[in-house]
């Protein structure tokens, strides 16, 4: 393989990722015109998550994961959602407690621990 020939390869990997990112995104706008054209009194919870899909799709990818990991768990610590993200705990709290401050979910202190369950007053 000639010198030329491997550093082209580098460019067109990242021009890979590029693309394969904007088909993502692509995907999800389409999604949310779709839920935008029906009306938002169409949007229905998913069953195996409380937050409905449009609160979902305006979340960053972050917070999104750390919401969709809490509804699949229930009641849980940063701890626990950390060992299911296979992130560090105090990225998880940090999350957790902005999906608090954007009202989407609880916390509850019990002793030294707190544990974060999804705000089901304000859904739906």
């Amino acid at each position: 393989m000639t010198k030329q020939e491997v550093l082209g390869k580098k460019p067109l990997q990242v021009l890979q990722k590029i693309r394969e990112n904007l088909e993502r995104l692509n995907e999800k706008m389409e999604i949310m015109i779709e839920l935008q054209k029906r009306g938002k009194k169409d949007v229905q919870p998913l069953p195996e998550a409380p937050l409905d899909v449009m609160t979902l799709l305006s979340m960053p990818d972050h917070l999104r994961k750390t919401a969709m990991t809490l509804c699949r768990l229930g009641r849980a610590t940063a701890e626990d959602v950390a060992q299911q993200t296979r992130r560090a705990r105090a990225v998880e709290s940090g999350y957790l407690n902005q999906l608090v401050i954007m009202g989407h979910l609880k916390k509850e202190r019990k002793g030294r621990k707190a544990y974060f369950h999804v705000d089901k007053e304000n859904q739906g």
